[in-house]
């Protein structure tokens, strides 16, 4: 069950971290053995926490906008957002930090400013929150949908017809730790998607989050049978095809959680996306 619950801790992780007595269910020690029913509270605490706390570290950043309230960071492909297990440095936390000045502390110290992720591999605009009230209405927004993002992806195949909507429920694979799935069962997640050109065997198409699954959009197209171009994880990357998943973050739209000031910005694809893009003529 704690390994449903944190996407970054495996089941025999979870199980080192019982046997070890660093688990509480309601308070009292926890073995790998214990059945969890809805309304216990588990408590843990990973030996390695204390090595995943962020120090500031000089890493140049492409900000997009930068006020008393919010940040707008344009994050290059192949950065990890915040420090996990593997990536104790060099991530865009590390980098925010850097920069100075107060950060919000709603998702905790690991995650300083952090209101919403973007994978490793995807490029684009992302969101940091500087105050606490910042974040909670930014959180509010994306909860309510009025903080819209729209990602450009390159996927296999061609994608005909116009927009549709994409609803199946993500959850854990049921076989396969590192990878999610469409699982009945699973939390909700709905992605619109729309195609924009199609040329060599592959399709461009924009797509819009009304929820934020981890994985949700390689997930969906995965499953729709139109895997996002360099996904190893969900599509088995092809010969030629770039060393990362072509799916980019294009577009951020909210109000501003000071002024109200309703906000628009666009990213355009780096390098690696439209070059392959081209190729594909």
């Amino acid at each position: 069950m704690l390994a449903d619950l944190d996407p970054d801790l495996s089941r025999s992780a979870a199980g080192r971290l019982a046997r070890a007595g660093q688990v509480t269910v309601n308070g009292r020690p926890g073995r790998p053995s214990d059945t969890v029913r809805a309304g216990d509270v588990l408590e843990y605490r990973p030996p390695e926490q204390e090595r995943l706390l962020p120090v500031p570290e000089p890493i140049p950043l492409v900000i997009v906008h930068d006020d008393a309230d919010l940040v707008v960071v344009d994050k290059p492909a192949g950065m990890v957002v915040h420090p996990s297990a593997g990536h104790h440095s060099g991530t865009l936390v590390h980098a925010l930090l850097g920069r100075g000045g107060a950060w919000s502390a709603v998702g905790g110290m690991v995650r300083p400013g952090i209101v919403h992720r973007l994978d490793k591999g995807t490029s684009g605009l992302m969101l940091a929150a500087r105050t606490d009230k910042a974040h909670r209405a930014l959180a509010a927004q994306l909860a309510d949908r009025t903080l819209s993002r729209t990602y450009l992806a390159i996927v296999r195949g061609d994608l005909t017809g116009g927009e549709r909507v994409l609803d199946g429920p993500i959850a854990r694979h049921p076989r396969d730790r590192l990878r999610m799935a469409v699982v009945a069962g699973g939390r909700p997640a709905r992605t619109r998607v729309r195609p924009v050109a199609r040329r060599g065997g592959h399709t461009l198409v924009a797509c819009d989050l009304d929820t934020g699954r981890t994985h949700q959009i390689r997930v969906h197209l995965a499953a729709l049978g139109h895997p996002v171009a360099g996904d190893e994880l969900y599509g088995r990357r092809r010969p030629g095809e770039p060393e990362r998943p072509m799916l980019h973050a294009h577009r951020l739209r909210f109000r501003h959680p000071g002024t109200g000031e309703r906000m628009s910005f666009e990213s355009p694809p780096p390098p690696d996306f439209t070059s392959f893009w081209e190729r594909l003529a």
